[in-house]
């Protein structure tokens, strides 16, 4: 009879054919999905080449999603795009995504079927934790490392220690997930889940929706963990169902698996939260934010670009106006999700207040395009990292918040909570 194991533990487990894992085992395990983008695409591509294998393992399982540079900013952004082209015809790869097609891959994916519960993900990008939400293990890694998988369909890595979070308790008015996971980064810090995975759980979490649910894992990594992850649920089977395009498997931790520590909060004494400048892990509750004005508000990204974020700035906009001095841009995180709120009439709401809604792209994001920071602009933002120079110049400041308070700040031209409005 094996030991008891979290979730994390019996995904890897499986995943290598091994009765039970260990917290520091070294292990080789089976990959479910690689993914890489139009900026860490070309390196894989270039590393894979050098490989010398004529085909990559499973073409129905190596993902490209261009998203960052696109559409294209400039020449250098359009060759890159065109490498990663090119090396999914070459390969007859099932899913790459053009412009018109695409997302944010770490929305597109989950909403495509692609990843689902039960995987190990490994993506050339850091936000690849977002799919814990389904209950997979998914972790960023270098391109190199992508590039073996793509050949090989196997990784290596070493088993992580375990945090057990659990929020319990019900929301606060304009309280989201957002403000969940910048209020655990804030307490323990950006280094206090390095290397670990960060298992979210609670009543709070239990009656969370899947958008919440995505939020919350995709910032695991502002922690420094290796994952964050969800134990899956009915409302991922609903999920799932409608997506899924392969069988899933629901993994649950053992009541007495070992963690390295337990965390509790209590959800009802959280309000919405703000991280100032120059780490996530720098929070503060709106209500003492004091007086910052802002230039820009950005409402979008693999982290808040999904329906509900999209309707919650609708609220806060309808029948009022993007203050005059303040740029409002809101980027929905996929074509099907831009489709539904412009269905229900978000989009007209947004633009009808004064703001700019764009295809979906990363672009401001990591400082890339289509909402560059000016020296000494700052942005209210429901990106996940504020560091120096992420959103363009290095004397600009970016302060993370849910798209609640991104769209009251757009409003009020200084960061502010929306039951101040």
């Amino acid at each position: 009879m094996s030991k008891p194991m979290n979730i994390t533990e019996k995904i890897l487990a499986d995943h290598s054919g091994l009765n039970e894992v260990t917290a520091g085992q070294l292990i080789t395990a089976k990959v479910d999905i690689t993914l890489a983008n139009d900026i860490t695409g070309p390196v894989a591509i270039n590393e894979f080449n050098k490989i010398g294998v004529d085909k990559v393992f499973d073409k129905s399982r190596v993902v490209f999603v261009p998203d960052h540079f696109v559409p294209n900013r400039d020449i250098k952004s359009a060759q890159q795009v065109k490498q990663v082209r090119e090396f999914a015809r070459k390969h007859d790869l099932e899913h790459f995504f053009e412009v018109g097609r695409m997302g944010i891959e770490h929305a597109l994916l989950p909403d495509n079927g692609i990843v689902t519960a039960g995987d190990i993900v490994i993506g050339a990008d850091s936000h690849t934790c977002t799919y814990g939400a389904l209950g997979a293990f998914s972790t960023g890694m270098g391109s190199t490392d992508i590039a073996c998988a793509m050949a090989s369909g196997d990784t290596w890595l070493k088993v992580p220690s375990a945090i057990k979070v659990e929020f319990n308790g019900k929301l606060n008015k304009y309280v989201t997930a957002k403000d969940l996971i910048l209020y655990l980064i804030g307490d323990i810090g950006v280094d206090g889940a390095l290397y670990k995975t960060l298992e979210i759980t609670g009543s709070t979490i239990r009656e969370l929706p899947m958008d919440g649910r995505f939020t919350i894992c995709n910032m695991a990594i502002e922690a420094g963990a290796k994952n964050g992850i969800i134990e899956p649920d009915e409302i991922t089977k609903e999920y799932l169902d409608k997506r899924s395009l392969r069988p899933y498997k629901f993994y649950k931790s053992d009541k007495d698996a070992d963690y390295e520590k337990v965390i509790v909060y209590n959800t009802e004494e959280i309000e919405p939260v703000v991280a100032f400048p120059h780490l996530p892990g720098n929070t503060k509750p709106v209500s003492k934010a004091g007086e910052v004005k802002i230039d820009q508000a950005v409402i979008g990204s693999c982290t808040n670009g999904r329906l509900s974020d999209i309707k919650a700035a609708a609220e806060i906009l309808k029948g009022r106006k993007v203050h005059k001095d303040v740029r409002l841009i809101v980027f929905p995180a996929t074509q099907q999700i831009y489709l539904e709120a412009l269905r229900a009439g978000y989009i007209e709401t947004i633009i009808e207040a004064g703001g700019a809604v764009s295809t979906p792209t990363c672009g401001p994001c990591l400082g890339g395009h289509a909402g560059i920071l000016a020296a000494g602009e700052r942005a209210v933002s429901t990106t996940n990292r504020n560091f120096v120079g992420r959103m363009g110049h290095v004397d600009s400041e970016v302060y993370l918040a849910s798209p609640y308070v991104a769209a009251a700040s757009a409003i009020a031209g200084r960061i502010i909570s929306p039951a101040d409005l």
